[in-house]
């Protein structure tokens, strides 16, 4: 499934209505989902980026300014907050979704249950705050990750030797079928997870001793139960009885699994790691996460180096080293030096030593710069 999410201030009359038609062009039930729509694309103040995405084409485009766009005609339909857009595609067939560009969506400011996601992911970095800020605000939302890499290569987005400092994410949407009917009602269900780019299988569900209430949508906008059950999935809503569920996730990743962390809302509930200490061996692994800040100029800087006294290093090798130009720049048996930036994803450094247990590695030198 893909979606052209352009900047809404760079789309004219003429080039919407080009967009549409390609939608629907490439729209083939079955083998390649294509849906229309566009990124309002305002400053965090008055709401921040949003993913706009429709069902059907020939609806209009709400733009948060006019900036790029020589015809006005249409300027008065603008949307310059968020709250704004909200009000205007109430009661249209569509989908939004909070989006973290170069301007990060407050969701905080503003959200509608239209709204029925947030992005944690893209070639952007790694935006696990948003999820966290739509938690304290009690949102119910489902997430979602992107590409975003702006080179024309969805769902193979490699950042290369650019500003972006990640790869692009994917979307796993649990649907029961390949076309546009089946994947909006997995986003209006937030029958969907995120990945960074790497595929992975995640089923996860509830199972209950006596019925429980499942809701078709939220019931605090005046839903009633649509049916009973007792089995319950990824993005289902229901009120239950028992005093205990049986919580069941299965997780088929791409690579070894390193860990799964649980939380319950904005609670960390337990790590599992599926290995003991005595297994890593002689292996070590130094790890560098996180961002300057929310904004566009997130990238933190972790150039550095690192010496072991009473070892030798066997092999090392980076992990998650997106940026073509970055990477392990020296190694001798006892040193080693590095570039790596971060954007709010991680990444890190593995080492096998000559001998396990012995010795300690000291960190010599972290750059770190805006």
């Amino acid at each position: 499934m893909i979606g052209h999410q352009g900047n809404d201030f760079q789309i004219s009359t003429a080039f919407w209505r080009h967009l549409n038609d390609l939608a629907r062009e490439f729209d083939a039930p079955d083998r390649f989902v294509c849906i229309p729509g566009y990124e309002w694309s305002a400053n965090t103040a008055v709401g921040g980026d949003r993913n706009v995405h429709y069902r059907y084409e020939g609806e209009n485009i709400y733009r948060s300014s006019h900036a790029q766009v020589v015809d006005g005609d249409d300027e008065p339909s603008d949307a310059h907050t968020a709250q704004a857009l909200f009000a205007k595609l109430r009661g249209k067939d569509c989908v939004v979704m909070a989006h973290v560009g170069g301007r990060y969506a407050d969701i905080k400011l503003a959200h509608d249950p239209m709204e029925t996601a947030v992005e944690v992911h893209s070639a952007w970095g790694t935006f696990e705050w948003l999820v966290r800020d739509a938690f304290e605000a009690n949102y119910r939302v489902g997430i979602v990750a992107n590409s975003d890499g702006h080179k024309g290569r969805p769902g193979a987005c490699y950042p290369g030797a650019s500003f972006f400092g990640s790869m692009g994410g994917l979307t796993c949407f649990l649907a029961e079928r390949l076309d546009r009917d089946a994947i909006f009602a997995a986003m209006r269900r937030r029958r969907h997870y995120a990945t960074t780019g790497n595929r992975a299988f995640l089923s996860v569900s509830v199972s209950t001793t006596s019925d429980a209430e499942l809701f078709a949508a939220d019931p605090g906008a005046g839903e009633t139960p649509s049916s009973p059950a007792r089995q319950l999935i990824m993005g289902d809503i229901a009120r239950v009885r028992d005093g205990e569920v049986t919580l069941t996730v299965e997780v088929v990743g791409s690579a070894a699994i390193e860990r799964l962390d649980l939380w319950d809302g904005l609670e960390h509930l337990e790590t599992i790691r599926p290995y003991g200490e005595a297994e890593l061996g002689a292996r070590i692994r130094l790890i560098w996460e996180g961002a300057e800040y929310r904004g566009r100029a997130r990238t933190t800087t972790w150039d550095g180096s690192l010496s072991i006294d009473g070892n030798a290093i066997v092999r090392a090798a980076v992990i998650n080293n997106w940026n073509l130009e970055r990477g392990i720049v020296s190694q001798g048996p006892d040193r080693l030096g590095w570039k790596a930036v971060t954007t709010g994803n991680y990444g890190g450094l593995d080492l096998w030593l000559e001998k396990a247990g012995r010795g300690a590695p000291s960190l010599l030198h972290r750059a770190r710069c805006r």
